[in-house]
């Protein structure tokens, strides 16, 4: 049974450690995989000084361990780490990492990337960005959905029905 667990948080994350607690007690990993998200300085060519992440708590978290009980039936993996974070964050400040345990690179590298899809499309947080131009709520790309689709996932087939990168109830740009 893989060992899965999910934070949602404002601090920053310590790549390391993480590392060191996905690997912590287990000989049989050979490979471990970790992708960091970062806010981008540039955002269809408008500068970026700051990208808000609301979520909703519990629901969040529970379509994420989804998520990650199905990259475990679907991936032979022995650990996966996701620490997404939330609140104001400047341009060069870690958002998002997916960490996944493996016996074999392979199937580390494919699991950490469906489980980025995966996050990137379905996983509910808004994102509303700052610029000099003021603050909007970023769209939904297709190409991310695309990258889900070569899972055999069609973003309405999933369990999580909100779509992620429409502003939230009641949060309206003016």
């Amino acid at each position: 049974m893989a060992r899965l667990g999910v934070s949602i948080q404002h601090g920053d994350f310590d790549l390391a450690a993480e590392v060191a607690a996905l690997r912590e007690s287990d000989g049989g990993v050979g490979a471990v995989v970790t992708f960091i998200g970062t806010v981008r300085e540039l955002s269809d060519g408008a500068r970026v000084s700051a990208m808000e992440l609301e979520h909703y708590p519990a629901m969040t978290e529970s379509a994420i361990e989804a998520m990650m009980g199905e990259a475990a039936a679907r991936f032979d993996i022995r650990a996966a780490r996701v620490v997404h974070r939330i609140g104001v964050l400047a341009a060069g400040e870690q958002i998002v990492l997916v960490a996944v345990a493996s016996a074999h690179r392979g199937t580390a590298f494919q699991a950490c990337e469906f489980l980025i899809d995966y996050l990137k499309t379905r996983a509910p947080f808004w994102k509303k960005e700052t610029t000099g131009s003021g603050a909007t709520w970023v769209d939904a790309r297709v190409a991310d959905d695309a990258a889900l689709a070569r899972w055999g996932i069609a973003a309405g087939d999933l369990a999580a029905p909100l779509d992620h990168m429409a502003a939230p109830p009641g949060r309206r740009d003016r």
